[in-house]
Formats: C-alpha cells, structure tokens, sequence
C-alpha cells in the first residue's frame, strides 16, 4: 500500500536523489578466498559437494557476500551518501530496520587465492508503503563482487526502513473470583477461590483451579484421556513469560499444546518423525505429513542452569533463579527443549527421567514442560 495518489511525499522525494550515488567504493575483502572459510561454511550448511574440496576447489557460489563481509570492526569504504540516505530515515522517524530479501548473480568461480573487491551503489528507494511491521520505504542496494579486477557476480540486498505500527492494547485479563475475608487488623486481605470443570468427549476430562492471593497463583489441572496431563501454575506479580512466535508453519503444534496435546510430526511419505516442526521432510524432502501424539515420557539428553539474567516469570519461586532448561529427548526419538521442574535445579542430571506436564503460565498461555524425578 502507497502513501496514497495525490499526497506528495516531500521526504520521498529527497530520498529518490540518492538512488545511482555510490554506497561503497573500492571496498577490499579483509581475507582473500580460502580453504578454511570454505570448510566453515559446508560444515555449517551441510553441505558436501566433492566441488568444494581437493586441488582444484571452488567456493560455493552462495558465499559471494561471506567475501565482502566487514566482521564486527566494519568496513572504512562506506560512502557518505549511504549515512546520509539513513540519516534521513532515521530523523522522520523511520528507525527501525529489517531484511527482507536478496538476489545474486554468479558470473565466474571464486577459487581460494583470488582477491575480493568491490563496489556499492544505492540502487533504489521505494514509495512509501504500510507493511504489517509498519510503515517505511524499501531500500536496494547492488554490490559488484571482483575478483583480480574481473566481475564475479552481484549481490542485490533489499531492507525495509519503517516506523513500528502500534500494537493492539491487550485486553485486560479478567479477575478471578475471589471469597471476601475480615482480615485482622494490620494484615492484608487474602481470598480464596476454587473453580471447577468438567468436560465429556469420547473420554472424560476434569480439572480444578485454585488460586491463593495476593499476587501469586496456584493452577493444578488433571486430565483423562489418552494418558494423564497436569498442568500447574505458579507465578509472582505481573511477569510474564515471553510469548512464542506462532506462524503457519508451526501453528498446529501450538494448538495442539493449547488442548494438552505434544503433537509430532511424520513424514508420510518415510514415517520419519520431526521436530521442531517443519514445511517439509529434512530426511527425504516430501511436504506431506501427518501428526503422532507423544506419550509424554522422556529423559534429559543435555541441560544448563539458568543463573543470570533473573526472569522470575521462568521460575518456580516466582524469585527469578535459578531455574533449569533441559534438552529432552522424548521416547518417540525426537528432542525439544523446555523447563525440567519439579527438582531442584541443581539435581537435574542428564539421564533422568521425565514426564510431560503443561504449565499454564498466566490465563493467555499454555507451555510443555517435564517433571523430573528424582529417583
């Protein structure tokens, strides 16, 4: 979507003259093309390619940019054109900043030796459009990638410039009811408060809440099904967890952990099991799949002892550590990582067993996490 037809976009006009002015000029890579960044590289993407090793190497044509790259003390060869291009964003506001895409072109093989150089140029300034994130203008830069003065490709790297859209005001959640006391003088009012539920499908599912005040919570509920399922509770003023990113790839397991539900998925063109969950099959690439529900029984693979930063949100006190996050390997095969309660932080070993709980951390979210046992 457009600023609009008929509304002048005084700033964008400004913006359109530093399209062609130079980015970078004469920018030199800070190693040459070699062996070792080549070996890094596979290893990170998997790949094997017999074209990437032996006497006569090539470097995978995806890493023309890894060539150019400034690490963390940057490049001297920016132009000046480009601050002032951002600068301009930045004062009207438009200050954050995200990637959006890139195109490369490869033109000749880069082998290890060759010296890297190259040019930037401000390519393009988009109209100013509204995104979900906000809105901003789109800008595209093309950098020509040399190696020995002889063109070896481009790179084409587009960002979006915007001023964050405002979030939406989450509702406030609603109070639990609560049985008035007389408090004694000189102490605070406490109430209590029990609600219970009861559910029938083709199995029978009950659960009870309770919760103590002021300013903590206690939830315990049990269901029966396919297995047992507890969910608890705790928490300690207003934290709150940080919410997950929920996106159509991963939606349904969000949603299966909504009705207490671990769901994995399998490839049904293999039957490989998967997770976290992916679009396709990483064993034989298929896009068609099927779900498995796990039992809910595991071990911890791996685990760390979260010491600082304090979250009392993530911590069974409500105290903010320490707490223990566990790498857990699930007896379908697959591995997650989640919280491992239920033992003190410093008795989780790697081995122990676990069982699948779901904790609701406040009304608006539900997580898997594992009990351990100490025995």
């Amino acid at each position: 979507m457009t600023a609009g037809q008929g509304v002048r976009d005084e700033l964008y006009e400004r913006l359109r003259t530093y399209e062609g002015r130079a980015a970078a000029t004469e920018g030199l890579g800070k190693d040459r093309v070699n062996e070792p960044m080549i070996r890094h590289w596979c290893e990170a993407m998997g790949d094997a390619h017999p074209a990437y090793g032996g006497p006569d190497a090539v470097a995978p044509p995806t890493m023309l940019q890894a060539w150019t790259m400034g690490g963390l003390s940057g490049h001297t060869d920016r132009s000046g054109a480009y601050d002032e291009l951002f600068g301009l964003l930045d004062g009207a506001g438009y200050t954050s900043v995200v990637a959006t895409d890139c195109e490369q072109e490869y033109l000749r093989p880069l082998r290890p030796g060759d010296r890297i150089t190259f040019d930037a140029v401000i390519e393009a300034v988009s109209e100013r459009k509204t995104t979900k994130l906000g809105t901003g203008y789109f800008v595209t830069t093309r950098m020509d990638v040399r190696a020995q003065e002889e063109l070896a490709g481009t790179h084409r790297f587009r960002i979006l410039k915007y001023r964050p859209a405002r979030p939406k005001p989450r509702p406030e959640p609603k109070p639990r009811p609560r049985l008035k006391t007389n408090p004694e003088p000189g102490t605070e009012a406490t109430g209590t408060a029990t609600e219970t539920e009861t559910a029938t499908e083709t199995g029978t599912e009950t659960g009870t809440e309770t919760g103590t005040g002021t300013g903590t919570g206690v939830g315990t509920e049990t269901g029966t099904g396919r297995g047992t399922r507890a969910e608890t509770g705790k928490g300690k003023g207003n934290a709150l967890r940080s919410r997950p990113v929920i996106n159509r790839d991963n939606a349904g397991f969000w949603e299966g952990v909504a009705s207490h539900r671990l769901l994995i998925q399998r490839c049904t063109a293999c039957d490989a099991l998967r997770f976290p969950w992916l679009p396709g099959c990483n064993a034989c690439g298929s896009p068609d799949w099927d779900t498995v529900e796990a039992s809910g029984e595991g071990t911890v693979f791996s685990h760390v002892v979260m010491h600082h930063p304090s979250f009392p949100a993530f911590s069974e006190d409500g105290e903010g550590g320490p707490y223990a996050v566990g790498l857990i390997e699930l007896a379908e095969g697959v591995r997650m990582v989640s919280n491992v309660i239920g033992v003190p932080c410093d008795k989780v070993r790697v081995g122990m067993p676990v069982r699948l709980e779901f904790l609701r951390t406040d009304p608006d979210l539900v997580l898997p996490v594992f009990r351990g046992s100490e025995g």
